[in-house]
């Protein structure tokens, strides 16, 4: 049996033949996967046929203002509640119900207001107070002004609430006004109240009643006791420190500017400091950690563990316990020995890869229009989650208003029965269930267009996924024409064309629309089965059948691979489509078979070069970050007045760190796409020629040097056999 070591050549096809008339990106092309182009252009059509029809049956209002129990909006203009912006609960208790879930409103009275209460009081003690009513009436049903009518009465048909207690707004809604303190929760430093049925009730009978009204407007998103306040004063710091968000991302943009710039002039010296920087840098956090946690350790205070504190708005707390540095230590003397391991074993590896870094950064210099490209995938990127999140607000907000009984009596056997309001005083209901009203409950239909919400949903989700990886794949195909334009260029940079980024996106629009919606189209369909199954898993989150645990695991682990493999194969594919100009199929085809005759090249220095682009954008962004970590703690003197006033300094430190790497990662994927295409042209470079005069390599003089390679003046003997025959060696020496 044959060893994988002898397998020829041909197994993974033919190297491609010399090409005399081959300069660079084939100029003379025609349109590819014309098929997958029309149904492109008719996903397209239909997507924004879907996109009007929800905008036709859709109304924004109806997600953007709370509606009260007549089904009318707080706070719209033009209408009686437009100085109402708030929605106020008769009784909020009765919101802690299951009932909260089944039908999605709380079963008691709502009623637009223009501010929330700022006491508690109770309808019984304002009859007993009369010089209240003014205030009190503002919270009853508008036009009821009838103290005479029996209190037993007024609370039966809730004309007026039995109680209302200190709110403030959240989520255009009135919510207790909790805080705690010292650990226990109060309602303006008050336990209980009355809730005016002359019963004391806890606080926490009003946190429960206000968490299941939390959850359902939030649509099932778990809300934290005091989201509210917190929630405020993430705004209030974003409010007054993003000036200076805005000047950390673009020191960032500046410093990846001049990272690329410079890696064009001094790449080995300057990436051999940031390997080492990063070394450095991780190696003093592992000291940082053990002396924190060293002087932490046996204070009683400290050793309370990360589970046993929860979840705490104030990060400074986390660092005052002595297993948060632990924690920190472990991690970090991971990484650091996984990138020695990595540096050990790969450092003939790393000389090959910064010769690659080095090479892309001078093609990046003579086209330093790619830089800014990634501007226009963005803006590209942001227009197609904008349309797909304002069709899914339509189509969410799709539904005439539906009126649900409701009752205060416990026994009605209509409760929650559908209603009309313009007939349901007229009904036998009333009379049957006293005290009962029909009330806005939730917006739906029985039509067909309704029935089938859920499907345009789902339309719009995917039609979302395909425009995305196609604007990404137009970029990448645009950056790889401009990137091979310059690495076939045989005098640099006298023979690159002009214009060469506008030409490769001209030739990428008109000609390989259907191949990059191709590419982009199989991609959607993996992502779109991978959303599927995190809903389907985290809908299955409670169930305690292992083995339907084990199978989701390994499904979704299945569909990343997968996922993974389309991303690395789609982008070469798009590289050689920018280059020859073939169709998706054979593209793909030509570069996997082209990766695979030099498997080893591409398992290693693939990988180098992406490890060390990783290791670029985590020092840039790490640096920004310490940089910020010292200007909103005030441990810079020169700039300390200019800081302004935080409630969590984490805010705006957390947004730069993150915004940095982004931004740095935009960069950096320029400069890696530049990589992935001069590495498959070089590739083809070895194969096609032979250093000959007839045949010259068109790779620069470091890479000619680093793999002992030479362009020679001798004359191609017998039209290239023997330039084959040398060809076809070197690449059995390659196999083996």
């Amino acid at each position: 049996m044959a060893r994988k070591t002898d397998i020829p050549s041909s197994y993974y096809g033919e190297p491609r033949k010399f090409d005399p008339a081959f300069r660079g990106p084939v100029h003379n092309r025609s349109c590819t996967d014309v098929v997958c182009c029309v149904i492109f252009i008719i996903g397209i059509l239909g997507y924004i046929a879907l996109g009007s029809v929800a905008w036709i049956h859709g109304d924004p209002r109806k997600v953007v203002f709370p509606t009260d129990s007549h089904g009318q909006f707080c706070g719209q203009q033009g209408t009686n509640n437009a100085n109402k912006a708030i929605l106020f609960y008769f009784n909020i208790l009765r919101c802690a119900s299951p009932s909260v879930l089944i039908n999605l409103q709380c079963p008691t009275t709502q009623l637009c207001v223009s501010k929330c209460p700022d006491r508690f009081a109770t309808y019984r003690e304002m009859k007993r107070n009369y010089k209240n009513w003014e205030y009190y009436k503002q919270f009853c049903r508008p036009g009821f002004d009838n103290p005479d009518k029996p209190v037993d009465q007024v609370l039966r048909d809730e004309d007026c609430p039995s109680m209302i207690v200190p709110s403030r707004p959240f989520l255009q809604r009135c919510f207790p006004d909790f805080v705690t303190r010292n650990g226990t929760l109060t309602v303006r430093n008050q336990r209980s109240f009355q809730d005016g049925d002359g019963v004391t009730r806890s606080v926490a009978d009003l946190r429960d009643a206000a968490k299941d009204v939390r959850t359902t407007v939030s649509g099932g998103i778990a809300s934290l006791l005091d989201a509210k306040e917190v929630g405020m004063k993430i705004f209030e710091d974003y409010a007054s420190s993003w000036y200076w968000i805005l000047i950390g991302l673009v020191i960032t943009m500046v410093v990846s500017l001049l990272f690329i710039l410079l890696l064009r002039f001094t790449a080995g010296v300057l990436l051999w400091l940031v390997i080492f920087g990063v070394l450095a840098a991780l190696g003093y956090g592992i000291w940082h950690c053990y002396w924190e946690f060293s002087s932490l350790r046996g204070n009683s205070d400290a050793d309370v563990t990360l589970s046993q504190i929860g979840f705490q708005a104030d990060f400074s707390i986390y660092l005052q316990l002595s297993q948060t540095w632990l924690v920190f230590m472990i991690s970090l003397s991971v990484i650091e020995a996984i990138i020695i391991l990595i540096l050990i074993f790969l450092r003939n590896r790393i000389r090959i890869a910064i010769a690659l870094l080095k090479e892309g950064s001078r093609a990046i210099g003579y086209i330093m229009s790619t830089l800014f490209y990634p501007i226009i995938t963005f803006f590209l990127l942001a227009i197609c989650i904008a349309y797909w999140a304002m069709t899914a607000v339509f189509l969410s907000s799709s539904g005439d208003a539906v009126y649900k009984v409701m009752s205060t009596q416990s026994k009605c056997v209509y409760a929650n029965q559908t209603c009309d309001p313009e007939t349901f005083s007229q009904s036998s209901l009333p009379v049957a269930c006293q005290g009962s009203q029909c009330a806005f409950a939730f917006y739906g239909g029985e039509s067909l267009y309704h029935r089938y919400i859920l499907l345009l949903q789902l339309c719009n989700l995917f039609l979302f996924l395909w425009l995305v990886n196609f604007t990404i794949a137009l970029g990448q195909c645009t950056l790889a024409g401009a990137f091979a334009s310059y690495y076939w260029a045989l005098k640099k940079p006298q023979d690159i064309p002009p214009f060469p980024l506008f030409s490769s996106f001209g030739r990428a629009i008109r000609y390989h629309t259907g191949s990059l919606a191709f590419g982009a189209l199989i991609l959607a369909v993996v992502q779109f089965f991978r959303i599927g199954l995190e809903y389907l898993d985290h809908k299955l989150k409670g169930s305690h059948n292992a083995f339907t645990r084990f199978l989701l695991c390994c499904l979704k682990c299945c569909l990343w691979c997968l996922e993974r493999f389309i991303k690395f194969m789609n982008r070469n594919a798009y590289i050689m489509i920018a280059i020859y100009g073939k169709n998706f199929c054979t593209s793909a085809k030509d570069a996997l078979f082209l990766l695979m005759r030099n498997v080893v090249r591409v398992a290693v220095l693939d990988k180098v070069t992406d490890f060390l682009l990783f290791l670029g954008k985590l020092l840039i962004s790490g640096s920004v970050g310490v940089l910020a970590f010292f200007f909103f703690t005030r441990k810079i003197p020169v700039i300390q007045e200019e800081v302004p006033s935080l409630n969590y300094y984490w805010v705006p430190l957390l947004t730069v760190i993150f915004g940095s790497y982004l931004v740095a990662h935009g960069f950096f994927n320029v400069y890696a796409m530049c990589v992935d295409t001069l590495f498959l042209c070089f590739l083809e470079d070895l194969e096609t020629n032979d250093g000959s005069a007839a045949r010259p390599f068109y790779m620069s003089n470091s890479l000619k040097n680093l793999f002992n390679k030479s362009n020679s003046r001798q004359p191609n003997i017998a039209n290239g056999k023997a330039g084959s025959e040398k060809l076809t060696k070197s690449g059995k020496t390659r196999h083996r």
